[in-house]
């Protein structure tokens, strides 16, 4: 393997939990070029990964406000020279990490005599030479990626998702804490929202959260989100004065440089979530409505999921909105569990 490409374009949690298979790449083949085709905006992720020779942006927002404007054939035209830039690169083979159509087509472009293929379905099986499944152990954080390294001979020894922080996007990060006159380690990461309701914790229990934090671990909880969770964000914050609300605020390399340092994490199945368990950070992980690992490999991270019969129901819940999943997981509970992973914080 000399030149090899990645292929994992989305969605952020996605990409940390198989970020440890460029690792696992490079441990094994160090003379190896490794470059990660992702969508635009998750480059932050992994432009500073020692592990990853370079970042490949797919324009395709760029290719839809074409497409929507009406310039077809142009949208088409870019699209094509894009496969064109990556065949050009003569990668010796292509690994799609993602097993959709569309991460099929881009391994395909690029030409790569290689294409192997995790779990490709959607007819993207058809452009690989080799598809290996989905499998490994259900209850282990990234597992598929581990068992698709396992499956290709590379070295997996400490196959745990890790992160790294981009030196610029980290000094803004910690100006807008100082700002709030938070320190490193001083503040713990609210990540309280992602893209489905059934498997959001509730308002409501984010707001008793809140100053238990304070007062039984000294941190100040801080919300971390995008844009279009401003409107969830301010209702939290309605009902907990003491959190400092970011969201909407910060560019995604500096939500990773603000979780890299903080003190906790307590989040939901989220991006976000996960990157406090890339980061070792003393993390609490509430699933519901999904489970996709109880067993995190880090002694300073716990999930909890109560596995209800109904559960996980993941695009299909039957509870008519009630979600006893979540609501039957309290404040009280979180605090137990965070208090546990503190003491197995080095």
């Amino acid at each position: 393997m000399k030149k090899v490409l990645i292929v994992r374009t989305s969605a952020i949690g996605d990409i940390v939990f198989a970020s440890p298979f460029a690792k696992a790449l490079k441990e094994t083949y160090p003379d190896a070029h490794v470059s990660w085709l992702v969508d635009k905006g998750n480059e932050a992720l992994l432009a500073d990964s020692p592990y990853v020779d370079e970042c490949i942006v797919i324009p395709a927002t760029e290719w839809k406000s074409l497409w929507k404007q009406g310039h077809k054939l142009k949208a088409l035209g870019e699209a094509r020279a894009f496969g064109k830039q990556l065949k050009a690169r003569h990668f010796d083979i292509a690994i799609d990490l993602q097993g959709l159509l569309k991460s099929g087509i881009f391994a395909w472009m690029s030409a790569a005599p290689q294409r192997i293929g995790l779990g490709s379905r959607e007819g993207s099986q058809w452009l690989m030479n080799r598809v290996i499944p989905r499998e490994g152990e259900p209850d282990r954080i990234s597992s598929e990626y581990l068992f698709l390294a396992e499956q290709l001979g590379l070295d997996h020894e400490n196959f745990i998702p890790a992160l790294s922080v981009n030196e610029s996007s980290e000094k803004q990060a910690l100006e807008k804490l100082a700002r709030h006159n938070l320190q490193p380690g001083q503040y713990a990461v609210f990540a309280a929202f992602t893209t489905r309701p059934q498997k959001h914790w509730f308002a409501d229990a984010w707001q008793t959260l809140a100053p238990m934090i304070k007062e039984q671990t000294g941190l100040t909880p801080v919300l971390l989100g995008g844009p279009a969770d401003e409107k969830a964000a301010q209702e939290i914050r309605s009902g907990a004065p003491d959190i400092i609300n970011l969201v909407g605020q910060t560019r995604l390399a500096e939500a990773v440089a603000i979780i890299r340092h903080a003190g906790a994490l307590i989040g939901v199945d989220t991006g976000l979530t996960h990157m406090g368990i890339a980061f070792g950070i003393p993390t609490i992980a509430i699933f519901g409505s999904t489970c996709p690992y109880t067993r995190t490999e880090r002694q300073n991270a716990r999930v909890i999921w109560l596995g209800l019969d109904c559960s996980p129901c993941r695009r299909k819940p039957t509870c008519h909105g009630k979600f006893d999943c979540l609501r039957n997981i309290t404040p009280e509970r979180i605090m137990a569990e965070l208090t546990q992973v503190l003491k197995n914080t080095p």
